[in-house]
């Protein structure tokens, strides 16, 4: 009789051993099954969470049907305890253990913001203001005050930071990218700076970056770039003004409304360069690669004067009256479809 007790009990533990572990099995091979979702989800981790608050979390979120099984997980694989802070994005189809990767490997949700070519720092401010999940902390900042921030003290902002398009996170502030723009332009600078033409008329890379502002803000024509600093640059070597739209545009600042008149080229600026010799006293705008490129290494032609077509290009003539000539066929007759993308300059 009691050899058919103890049978009993035996069959009966196993039973429940096996019915246990195949329950087990089961609540773990439901952190497989996809998590269904309308819509992409953000999640925020704060720093310090642990491991139970995210995953008690994540239940209140329906992103996981029962956390029991989530803190066993974590107890079975150490490892994927060690979640990290940040703003993650989840979306429909992942599951319970997908969700708890991502936090592990610090993948989080990432935001853009574009500064473009030929913008004014005003302009990289703006954009910095608009930018959704960017935390501000150089809003009402002023100039100076940034550029001390980013390790130029004392420096104009006009030029410095490097158009592209940066990611950032929630965590993430515009001092953080502007510090990383203005690194970026930096680097770019010096490597531009080292393979430099022989005999360019510039006595640093700052100067280079003035002249590579103004040859953005003359062309957008990828294939004029070149073309467009060499005339410049053989301007400055003849001793001629640069006499270019864009600076004196510039040099207006809120009084520009579209149009320049005589009397604007007549008004001294700063930056008006159709009244002062050489370059003006800081870049003009955002140069791009490419712009910068170009005034450390200009075509080597000859021409001295270049006016749009109207199309988008520009007419380059070598001497004065070659370039007269070109004035009145793409200025003072202008066809109906005339366009341009790019200020008239070299005159």
């Amino acid at each position: 009789m009691f050899k058919k007790l103890l049978l009993a009990c035996f069959c009966a533990a196993v039973l429940i051993s096996t019915g246990t572990g195949l329950w087990v099995w089961q609540g773990l091979k439901g952190l497989e099954k996809p998590v269904e979702l309308e819509e992409p989800l953000l999640f925020h981790v704060p720093k310090g969470s642990s491991f139970t608050e995210v995953v008690g979390r994540l239940e209140a979120e329906g992103l996981v049907s029962d956390r029991l099984w989530l803190r066993l997980y974590g107890r079975l694989e150490p490892e994927q305890t060690r979640i990290k802070a940040g703003e993650y994005e989840f979306r429909d189809g992942m599951s319970s253990k997908d969700i708890v990767g991502i936090m592990v490997s610090g993948d989080t949700k990432h935001w853009y913001v574009q500064f473009i070519e030929g913008w004014t720092f005003q302009d990289m401010r703006a954009a910095l203001a608009n930018a959704e999940r960017l935390q501000k902390q150089t809003g009402d900042w002023s100039s100076e005050q940034i550029m001390a921030a980013v390790g130029a003290e004392g420096e104009h902002p006009e030029g410095r930071f490097f158009p592209d398009t940066y990611a950032f996170t929630s965590t993430e502030s515009d001092l953080d990218l502007l510090k990383r723009a203005f690194d970026r332009m930096e680097s770019v600078l010096a490597e531009e700076w080292a393979e430099r033409e022989d005999g360019l008329p510039y006595q640093n890379p700052y100067e280079a970056l003035i002249m590579a502002s103004i040859v953005e803000r003359e062309t957008g024509a990828p294939g004029e770039r070149d073309q467009v600093a060499g005339v410049f640059v053989r301007r400055l070597q003849k001793g001629m003004r640069l006499q270019t739209d864009p600076t004196v545009i510039y040099g207006m600042g809120d009084r520009y409304q579209g149009r320049i008149g005589r009397k604007d080229l007549r008004t001294h600026t700063p930056y008006n360069t159709y009244r002062i010799n050489g370059l003006p006293p800081t870049p003009i705008a955002l140069p791009g690669r490419e712009s910068i490129h170009a005034s450390f290494h200009p075509d080597d032609g000859d021409a001295l004067y270049f006016v749009a077509r109207g199309d988008g290009t520009h007419k380059f003539s070598r001497t004065l009256a070659e370039h007269q000539k070109a004035v009145r066929d793409f200025q003072l007759n202008r066809r109906e479809d005339y366009r341009s993308s790019v200020k008239q300059g070299g005159e």
